[in-house]
């Protein structure tokens, strides 16, 4: 049983009697006796694929003849760390085939078969995109390797390192490793609609390099680490990362779009682009047609459960979907550039045209996206009398006022049958959160230039936050002890509650 990151098994096979052209149709031969997509074939070696099945996202088996011996190598294709012996019996057979066909034919009936074979083999300055696959993730020669650019493999690491140092900044700065709350996640840059569209749109590209926790941290960036050695060799340091940014940018503004009140945040919507591009790519003939094949069904099978995955609660799949999308147009875009490799005028033509739609395409979602994440009807509209600059910033941070009184209210449209522990997180890590947010979002609106009246007015919102959230920790006790000593208590709030909004509302 192999583990790791690209699970493998390694065996040397002496020749023993045999020539190097002889082993090499034994070895063909009995691939394909067991099945096995042959594709790519040197007269020093060839690549194999396994059939994919339930058990196997397919293995991929390098035959490499060195002199008078051969390395046989299995290594599995998908993100599995563990193979369950896969490769090793993939191994045993490829040995145990080529043993039982040797017995079965002549020396004379082997170099008949090479000269049948020999016109389909790569010439010796084959390579390019249609050669053999790249072999990038054959370089890491130990774990701190996945940190180091290397040739082949330079922008994924610079990302990745950019992403755990974000991480432990924030752990630094006192936010909790494993379960960061939504008010550490907002200040740390997190996508959040009401202030995203008031202005700070760099939050489409901070949430990138934020996440939730140190397990969501490390799904992702294993997820980022296996698609970037599969795919920078391919596209280089310039369209990999302008492809990263780019489906990064269009994820974040699909979750914009998609979610009202959601706090966004992870590297999930543009790794799913770098996904997508490299099914685009999948989709043409820049790789080699048994290896295309292979890659296609088993990234699609792990794309398709990572999508199904999403649909939890919890997760924004709005990105997922976004970012995979906007892969798909950046990999039909490379395309030509792909092509023509020593045309730098395609390759920088294609990263600007794509760079030029995807940016186009989220101004104009980002324009048209309405923040009206606030009830209209509400009494706490801007007062007539707010002038100017000052009555802009003032509209601008009651809208987000009224949005984050809407999600703290959420916890009383939560069905009787939610579990104890989910309502516990609810009332704390939503109700208790943004009217905490909302106290905080007054006491900057008292700052503003702008009518006593106002002042007041506010002065009363601040009432009304306060009650609220002592009556949410009421209830967060009252639930967590079980108990209903606190009804009373809770009534009363309730009570002087409905004094201030009927105050505020003039009655």
């Amino acid at each position: 049983m192999a583990f790791g990151f690209s699970p493998k098994y390694i065996e040397e096979f002496p020749l023993d009697d045999l020539t190097s052209e002889q082993f090499l149709v034994l070895a063909i031969q009995s691939a394909q006796q067991l099945g096995w997509d042959v594709g790519y074939k040197g007269a020093d070696g060839f690549v194999a694929y396994t059939p994919f099945s339930m058990s196997s996202w397919t293995e991929e088996v390098k035959v490499t003849i060195s002199g008078n011996a051969a390395v046989l190598k299995s290594e599995c294709t998908g993100t599995q760390m563990v193979d369950w012996g896969k490769n090793k019996r993939n191994i045993e057979n490829l040995v145990s085939t080529i043993d039982e066909l040797k017995a079965t034919v002549t020396p004379e009936e082997l170099v008949q078969k090479y000269n049948e074979l020999k016109p389909t083999l790569a010439s010796d300055d084959a390579g390019g995109l249609t050669g053999a696959p790249a072999t990038t993730k054959e370089k890491l020669s130990g774990f701190l390797a996945i940190f180091l650019p290397t040739n082949g493999y330079y922008i994924t690491p610079i990302l990745i390192n950019l992403n755990i140092a974000v991480f432990i900044l924030m752990v630094l700065s006192g936010v909790d490793f494993l379960a960061p709350d939504t008010r550490s996640l907002v200040n740390w840059g997190a996508n959040f609609r009401p202030m995203t569209l008031q202005g700070e749109w760099w939050r489409l590209i901070t949430n990138c390099f934020l996440h939730i926790g140190i397990l969501h941290l490390l799904m992702n960036m294993y997820a980022l680490l296996y698609i970037g050695l599969l795919l920078e060799p391919y596209l280089g340091k310039a369209r990999f990362l302008a492809a990263y940014l780019l489906t990064g940018i269009a994820a974040s503004t699909c979750s914009l779009w998609y979610h009202d009140l959601t706090v966004s945040a992870g590297a999930s919507g543009a790794i799913f682009g770098m996904y997508g591009v490299f099914l685009a790519m999948l989709t043409t003939n820049l790789i080699e047609k048994s290896a295309r094949k292979n890659l296609l069904l088993s990234i699609s099978v792990f794309v398709a459960y990572n999508l199904m995955n999403g649909m939890k609660a919890g997760i924004d799949n709005a990105a997922h979907l976004g970012g995979l999308i906007a892969g798909f147009v950046t990999g039909y875009a490379y395309y030509p550039g792909l092509r023509s490799p020593q045309a730098a005028n395609l390759k920088l033509g294609s990263i600007g045209s794509t760079a030029f739609v995807i940016l186009v395409s989220c101004c104009f979602v980002f324009k048209s996206i309405p923040n009206n994440n606030v009830n209209n009807d509400a009494e706490t509209k801007p007062a007539v009398g707010v002038e100017n600059k000052a009555f802009s910033e003032y509209d601008a941070k009651i809208k987000s006022f009224i949005a984050m009184e809407r999600m703290a209210l959420e916890v009383y449209r939560l069905p009787k049958t939610t579990p104890k522990d989910t309502l516990l997180y609810e009332i704390k890590d939503r109700g208790i959160y943004y009217w905490n947010m909302n106290i905080e979002l007054l006491h900057e609106i008292d700052k503003l230039q702008v009518p006593d009246a106002v002042h007041k007015r506010d002065k009363m919102l601040l009432n009304y936050c306060d009650l609220r959230l002592r009556s949410y920790n009421l209830i967060y006790k009252a639930v967590y002890e079980e108990t209903d000593k606190y009804k009373d208590s809770i009534d009363m709030y309730d009570k002087h509650i409905k004094a201030v909004i009927d105050s505020l509302k003039g009655k």
